[in-house]
């Protein structure tokens, strides 16, 4: 199993707030080091990392300090997390701008997936176009994607139009991209994780570990989520991808969360 994290604990889950004025401008951000990040996820043992489009076209400028941290920590750069609204069409072109910036230079630095969360809430409740408008999204999304030479996946999430296993089957009935289960968002929706790894495992080129416990999102292995019950789901369906475990946030330091995590998934990925 190749284990990865993202760098989102590390300051938490934040949004760029030039994009409350400027949609082009509304990248995810984790407002914690980047570089404290890398070098404690590489100290603790895992071979990779996935990380928020805003922290990557921070150093669009500076792309040598980039390279010369991937290179002292020896880590692979696996995802970039992106998402947009996708249902207003008036302002699509804007974020498929957005994402386009963010995988062009994660092609730069040889990242495989380009992942993708969203489909947005109205104020006045889900139209039936709205998950046409969100699968015409992906589309685009995935174009982009093999453009850049990046593997587009659709990552469901709880607040938005597919967090359901009948939602994530509606939507995947609608598209061709690819689909990254997050084990802790599935079941905050109220669906079970294994179920859909079985039954699209053909659509899994990659996966986030998330444990989920009461409302609150937790280090792997200390929530309800079943997580060696997913392993036996992968194992399963012949999985052979990255695994990426993420916790938005966590009382303690981000390097424990990221350490309670990987020991523990080393103690189970035998069985």
């Amino acid at each position: 199993m190749k284990l990865s994290y993202q760098t989102n604990t590390w300051g938490g889950v934040v949004g760029h707030p030039a994009g409350v004025t400027s949609v082009k401008d509304l990248f995810y951000l984790a407002y914690g080091s980047t570089e404290q990040a890398l070098r404690e996820i590489s100290a603790l043992g895992y071979q990779g990392f996935e990380m928020f489009d805003g922290n990557l076209v921070a150093y669009e400028t500076e792309k040598d300090v980039f390279r010369s941290l991937l290179q002292e920590t020896g880590l692979k750069f696996v995802a970039v997390y992106t998402g947009a609204s996708f249902i207003f069409p008036d302002i699509l072109p804007e974020e498929l701008w957005r994402i386009r910036r963010a995988a062009e230079m994660a092609g730069e630095f040889g990242v495989e997936y380009l992942v993708v969360g969203g489909g947005a809430l109205r104020a006045a409740g889900i139209l039936e176009d709205d998950y046409a408008r969100l699968a015409y999204g992906l589309s685009q999304v995935d174009e982009i994607a093999r453009r850049n030479g990046l593997t587009a996946c659709y990552h469901p999430h709880h607040g938005t139009l597919i967090e359901t296993s009948q939602e994530i089957t509606r939507i995947m009935a609608l598209t061709s991209i690819g689909l990254c289960p997050d084990t802790g968002h599935i079941q905050e929706g109220g669906s079970d994780p294994i179920e859909i790894i079985r039954s699209f495992g053909d659509r899994i080129p990659y996966i986030h570990l998330k444990d989920y416990r009461d409302g609150k999102f937790l280090p792997l292995g200390q929530g309800s989520v079943d997580i060696i019950g997913i392993i036996r789901a992968l194992n399963s369906i012949d999985y052979a991808g990255w695994v990426t475990a993420e916790l938005d946030t966590y009382a303690g330091s981000s390097k424990e969360a990221a350490e309670i995590a990987i020991r523990y998934l080393k103690s189970i990925t035998k069985i």
